[in-house]
């Protein structure tokens, strides 16, 4: 049977701000990536948000992201080695304080937004990441983009490592994401979002958004938490992911 962890972005209200369909979302899904109040997610938000899927059984992950609220972390900053080594070590102990007062773990990090892409491809802040994971918890998985820098660094620090795909992002032909800010590079379509997440697991590959065909091995697919069809779409995924036969289960080093 083929197996793929569910994973989504949850935690990103803020203060009176509310995003997301969290409850209904983590109905769904094996994972959660929650925020650590540097894109999103004051400290009320993780405490509940840790709370809820520590009651629903889905795996507990830190989602650290670059120092930018205005701009929900997806905005590029011009930021050194050593910043992005501490801003994650920080995030990550943030989360693992609430983690511990609801008597649950940590069980992956995956950064966000800009952070995630800027990592993709730079050697340098990969390697401050999988560091700052390493020296937190050797036994936290690190989750990246399928073929990513990210992943070399986490293997070449020891850990063990998540390859992630997406459902609603559309791929350059090399297997980078296509920018949010080009047209289309989100797919709205639930439907088409659906056929690529079956593509992926089943097939493996995904078809670029020039129409060349792009090999992807993923063990885990993202769902956004912040699109407001979140938890219909959940549904649908989940659901057509068992019709064909696919376990959802949440990631594990072992």
């Amino acid at each position: 049977m083929q197996r793929i962890d569910l994973n989504c972005d949850l935690g990103e209200s803020y203060g009176i701000w509310t995003l997301g369909q969290d409850e209904q979302v983590l109905a769904q899904v094996s994972s959660a990536n929650i925020a650590c109040g540097f894109h999103a997610g004051d400290p009320g938000t993780m405490r509940r948000t840790v709370a809820l899927a520590a009651a629903r059984g889905v795996a507990i992950g830190a989602h650290p992201s670059l120092p930018d609220l205005q701009g929900f972390g997806r905005r590029e900053m011009a930021v050194s080695a050593d910043e992005v080594h501490a801003l994650t070590l920080y995030q990550i102990g943030a989360l693992h304080s609430f983690a511990k007062s609801k008597n649950t773990q940590m069980n992956h990090v995956k950064p966000h937004g800009a952070l995630y892409n800027m990592a993709a491809r730079d050697p340098a802040l990969a390697e401050a990441i999988a560091a700052a994971v390493a020296e937190f918890d050797r036994d936290l998985i690190l989750v990246g983009l399928a073929g990513s820098a990210l992943l070399a660094a986490g293997r070449a620090a020891g850990l063990a490592v998540a390859a992630e795909a997406f459902c609603d992002r559309r791929y350059r032909a090399d297997g980078s994401l296509m920018p949010r800010r080009e047209a289309d590079a989100v797919i709205h379509d639930a439907d088409m979002a659906i056929t690529q997440a079956l593509s992926i697991v089943q097939q493996g590959c995904v078809t670029a958004g020039d129409g060349s065909r792009v090999v992807i091995s993923a063990d885990t697919l993202c769902i956004h938490g912040d699109q407001p069809n979140a938890a219909v779409f959940a549904a649908r995924l989940r659901a057509a992911l068992v019709a064909a036969g696919v376990e959802i289960r949440a990631l594990s080093n072992c």
